[in-house]
């Protein structure tokens, strides 16, 4: 028989056993007040238990295992945060359980307890031959109350693990959100491909530099192509032959250094997709909107938000060069309403929501996730899967909570810790 020690873990938190005529090992009555808390941490599996055991009332810690030998196994005996176990639950008893002051630890099998039908429901899930999820055969007949109230656990949990790096970024600026929030928009302007040197751009390149030109449009666009090392070589044309020679005077100006024009990666990958077309977008927001993260703190309709990116134009030479020197057919270079989508996903939502988390205050909080309610589902192999399975992303508050259900959850087959597991195990 395939069993875990979660599993059994699981059993004992919502006493999803036979609980008539309970009795220790030694014939002991038990009658169970309280399981205890669950300790995920080291130490005992549940503390604050109150069991009655005889005609004693006993508080304090339980301990589980599949076996009862698994306690020495495990050295608790040499650890002194076990003393205070006041039962030992345990699937089957092998041997009995002596701590070095002699006391014998009462224990409690479960092995004839546990419903086999709850064990056969766990079994499927656990150990089961599905292809996308644990739960594929059940989870699109679940009710929307169960879950909705789970994605919004899970969306939170995504956005909490985000947001660590968010403050993190946040400390090393000294706290300025302003100069953190370009540093993360800039990063997501190269998506993933060239997600890196865009990072490595922003941080060689204080927004406060940027701030010092912003009536000087040439001179920003001389600064980020110039920084992006795009600004080496002989140039022909007009345009950028005005950008080198303005960057190289900003340059000595401000000591800068250009990063590594070898990072930025253009096989594979749509013309309009290209670092310099995506460069001139973010040279062309950056003139565009001085101080972009004070503007989203203020706005809340979701379309202005959008405006911010689909507005902006850039340079007219661009609109026949996607690299310079290089005529291409002539073609609008601006932003797309979906890229615009996923910069208020990935960077405007995630900044209100470690905002909000990082000040406490919930408003801030409640306006991320309402900003991913008001935002289209996003379109990828695992929101399809789910799609298949009859549970639809409407919103990308539901596309980002199923990402996060599939790959920290379902991927490690962590049924007894989901809200979906925990439903379909309980169902009758």
């Amino acid at each position: 028989m395939l069993f875990t020690e979660d599993f059994l873990h699981y059993v004992w938190k919502f006493r999803l056993f036979e609980r008539a005529n309970l009795q220790t090992t030694t014939g002991d009555i038990i009658e169970i007040l309280s399981a205890g808390m669950h300790n995920t941490d080291s130490g005992p599996d549940f503390g604050n238990a109150r069991i009655k055991i005889g005609d004693t009332l006993w508080a304090g810690n339980v301990e589980l295992h599949l076996s009862s030998s698994d306690w020495k196994k495990h050295k608790h005996s040499k650890d002194n945060a076990y003393d205070n176990v006041i039962l030992h639950v345990v699937y089957r008893d092998d041997e009995p359980v002596i701590l070095p002051n002699g006391r014998q630890i009462p224990t409690l099998e479960l092995k004839d307890r546990i419903p086999d039908e709850l064990f056969n429901r766990y079994h499927n899930l656990v150990f089961g031959t599905q292809t996308i999820i644990p739960c594929e055969a059940s989870i699109g007949k679940l009710d929307d109350f169960t879950l909705k109230t789970w994605f919004t656990r899970v969306l939170i949990e995504r956005l909490e693990k985000k947001s660590t790096a968010v403050i993190a970024a946040l400390n090393l600026n000294r706290g300025d959100w302003e100069e953190t929030f370009y540093q993360f928009l800039a990063a997501n302007f190269g998506f993933k491909t060239n997600a890196v040197p865009f990072e490595l751009l922003a941080k060689s390149l204080p927004q406060n530099i940027l701030a010092k030109h912003k009536n000087n449009p040439l001179q920003i666009e001389a600064l980020i192509f110039g920084q992006a090392g795009f600004l080496n070589d002989n140039l022909a044309d007009e345009y950028p032959r005005k950008l080198k020679k303005e960057y190289e005077f900003l340059k000595k100006k401000f000591n800068l250094t250009p990063i590594d024009n070898h990072l930025w990666k253009f096989m594979r990958m749509r013309p309009q997709n290209f670092p310099t077309i995506r460069l001139a977008q973010f040279a062309a927001l950056v003139i565009n909107s001085n101080h972009l993260f004070s503007k989203v703190l203020d706005i809340k309709d979701v379309k202005i938000l959008q405006k911010q990116f689909t507005d902006i134009k850039v340079n007219p030479y661009w609109e026949d060069h996607y690299q310079f020197d290089k005529p291409s057919k002539p073609s609008s270079k601006s932003m797309g309403q979906a890229s615009a989508e996923l910069f208020l996903l990935n960077t405007l939502a995630l900044f209100l929501f470690s905002y909000g988390k990082h000040n406490q205050q919930q408003y801030y909080i409640d306006r991320s996730l309402k900003l991913l309610e008001n935002l289209p589902g996003e379109q990828n192999n695992i929101i399809a899967d789910f799609d298949s399975l009859g549970v639809k992303a409407s919103s990308a508050f539901e596309s980002q909570a199923l990402l996060e259900l599939k790959n920290y959850y379902c991927n490690y087959k962590k049924c007894l810790q989901c809200g979906v597991g925990n439903k379909i195990l309980k169902l009758a």
